[in-house]
């Protein structure tokens, strides 16, 4: 099941990587042109959500001997608030990608850098804690 979790993280964090670089690349364009360009990237998402559903149901299994003891791991209890942060910034990206698809591109794509920057950001800081946790 580590194995599925560590693949879970592997194409999680890659997704989030791919934007923020696909982001620069896309900064050097015309307006006109990184819109175009952002838009083709959304089929990055996917990636992302099989990610997260490999880390979900893989996570729900490796935390079974920890739930007794929950309350005396603080780090984990962060952790796990963290993940839910992730979940909710996903389905906000989630829902701005469909409205971007839908005809709103450029104010949803500009939504969709601006938390995608923060999702890198909360996904880094629960690899950070996991590994405080589970060193």
């Amino acid at each position: 099941m580590l194995f599925f979790h560590f693949i879970g993280i592997t194409m999680g964090l890659g997704t989030s990587f791919a934007h923020a670089f696909l982001g620069i690349a896309a900064a050097k364009m015309s307006t006109e042109e990184a819109a175009k360009f952002r838009m083709h990237t959304l089929v990055l998402g996917k990636m992302g959500h099989v990610g997260l559903a490999l880390l979900l149901v893989s996570g729900f299994y490796l935390i079974t001997p920890y739930w007794k003891s929950l309350a005396d791991m603080p780090l984990l209890i962060v952790k796990l608030v963290l993940v839910l942060t992730l979940i909710i910034l996903i389905v906000i990206i989630t829902r701005a990608s469909k409205k971007a698809q839908q005809g709103d591109a450029e104010g949803q794509l500009k939504k969709m850098a601006a938390v995608g920057k923060l999702t890198l950001i909360v996904a880094l800081a629960i690899v950070g804690v996991a590994i405080a946790v589970f060193h």
